[in-house]
């Protein structure tokens, strides 16, 4: 009988749970088949780029149109202000390039992204915790999250940036990793590092595809140069140090140095590559938004200023929105944001009881059990980290708090809680952490309970994922089955 390898199960296991989170994403992924929530802007943007090379401005009719199947004549000649930068609406562009102009087309992409994040979850983790299985578990939890999910049918940009980041830290663990093996054997400077050549270009994507990616790109820095120094510091070949202070200051700047150009140039040349289409188009930006005589580059520097006082200056500034949130309470799923709503539809429609009505809704809410307890196990993983110093529950933490922790600085303008889907990737990382911490420390009857316990949360996991499927993918249901699915008032 054949028997695989643990290396062969480290791929067929992580790639089955890709397999499903594909289909359940991509089933009925172009209904509904009209634009939904800021589709209206990525959609069409990408659309134009197709086109001509740019985002244009489109008429108040364009939706209405593109409803009808009428994709051609949808655009004026004037350049449109982007609110963010060009990557992700590029990958939308892709399949719509390859499907059409339809909710098919301007959505694949996102589906086969969310796929392919819960691919690299599983990967990272069974390489953190050296534990296929678990590897799977965090695969499963993320394919069966409600936010993720809705994220990944959506042609939005918060599913990329997911990716992009998340393909990122994996590459500075997979660099850590290869560093470490490589010191225990001598301390030659390697200054061109595969691995972190390739995190440059995930985060140049994901800053590329949203401004907040600066911020994990500069923790993913700071982290791979103190990463390689402490190795460098404890490994029994560095002999003597003479001046402690001085041999920490050479080799952070040796150390540093090919980091800064591994990361933030590779992520700066990826990232003005990116804007190529507006680089090619600059003159018709210029004329439109007064960018100065200057040339093309100087143009574009013009224009991120323009994009930068949108999204901090007077416009944004004190203005509401019945779904926005405070980010303390994201990882507790405090306010969900609704998508689309066809309220008060006839009874006939969902077979609902006397006195009821039916409604659509889609709304973007997290899997509760995978949320809640992936809260818990943050606060869990920063007590191990303080207790044990791990430098995988450090990188969850630093993580988390580069995605989470600059929301509160622009609490002055409507945020929300979808922007947290960023998170939830290192949230499961966190919950793989201590369930590895737990299991080695079990063993005979604990252990059984704690599997049996496991087993049982994920079959609740899986259930509640069935149970919120309705108002994830926008079934025609009575109210009263929407109302129990509203679990607090704050949902509504």
């Amino acid at each position: 009988m054949l028997r695989l390898s643990e290396r062969a199960w480290g791929w067929i296991g992580p790639l089955g749970v890709t397999t499903l989170a594909f289909v359940v994403r991509v089933w009925n992924v172009g209904k509904p088949s009209h634009l939904l929530f800021d589709e209206t802007y990525y959609a069409k943007h990408a659309w134009s780029m197709l086109e001509v090379g740019y985002a244009r401005d489109a008429p108040s009719t364009a939706d209405d149109q593109i409803a009808r199947g009428i994709t051609s004549g949808l655009f004026t000649d004037a350049p449109t202000q982007v609110a963010h930068p060009e990557a992700g609406k590029w990958l939308i562009a892709l399949g719509e390039r390859a499907f059409g102009m339809d909710a098919f087309g301007w959505r694949i992409a996102s589906v086969v992204v969310g796929a392919l994040t819960v691919l690299v979850l599983a990967r990272l983790v069974r390489r953190l915790t050296g534990s296929t299985w678990l590897g799977c578990l965090a695969g499963l939890l993320l394919c069966v999250d409600g936010m993720h999910f809705v994220m990944s049918r959506l042609a939005l940009l918060d599913g990329f940036l997911t990716f992009w980041i998340l393909s990122g830290i994996a590459c500075i663990v997979a660099d850590r990793d290869r560093m470490v093996t490589r010191l225990d054997v001598d301390l030659r400077w390697r200054p061109v590092r595969p691995w972190q050549l390739l995190a440059g270009v995930c985060f140049g994507m994901a800053v590329a595809t949203k401004w907040s990616g600066l911020f994990p790109l500069a923790v993913a820095g700071l982290l791979v140069v103190g990463w390689e120094a402490a190795c460098r510091w404890r490994s029994p070949l560095r002999g003597p140090a003479g001046s402690v202070t001085g041999w920490w200051i050479r080799t952070l700047a040796v150390v540093g140095a090919p980091a800064f150009a591994s990361l933030v140039l590779v992520a700066a040349g990826v990232y003005l590559a990116t804007w190529t289409g507006w680089l090619l188009h600059h003159e018709v930006y210029a004329a439109r938004f007064d960018l100065g005589d200057g040339n093309r580059f100087s143009q574009l520097w013009q224009f991120h200023l323009l994009d930068w006082r949108f999204h901090t200056g007077d416009y944004l500034a004190g203005q509401t929105h019945p779904y926005q949130s405070e980010a303390w309470g994201w990882p507790l799923l405090n306010r969900p944001v609704g998508v689309e709503a066809q309220n008060d539809l006839p009874a006939a429609m969902c077979d609902a009881g006397r006195g009821d009505s039916c409604i659509r809704v889609i709304t973007l809410l997290g899997n509760p059990l995978v949320w809640w307890l992936g809260s818990a196990a943050v606060v869990a993983s920063a007590a191990l980290w303080v207790w044990e110093r791990s430098w995988h529950h450090g990188l969850v933490l630093a993580m988390i708090g580069a995605l989470w922790l600059p929301w509160f600085r622009f609490d002055d303008r409507p945020i929300f809680s979808f922007y947290a889907v960023t998170m939830l990737p290192l949230m499961i990382v966190a919950i793989a952490l201590v369930l590895r911490e737990v299991w080695d420390a079990s063993a005979g009857g604990s252990r059984r309970m704690l599997l049996g316990g496991i087993v049982a949360y994920l079959a609740v996991t899986v259930a509640l994922f069935w149970w919120f499927h309705p108002i994830w993918t926008g079934e025609t249901i009575p109210r009263s089955a929407w109302a129990a699915r509203m679990w607090f008032s704050a949902w509504i």
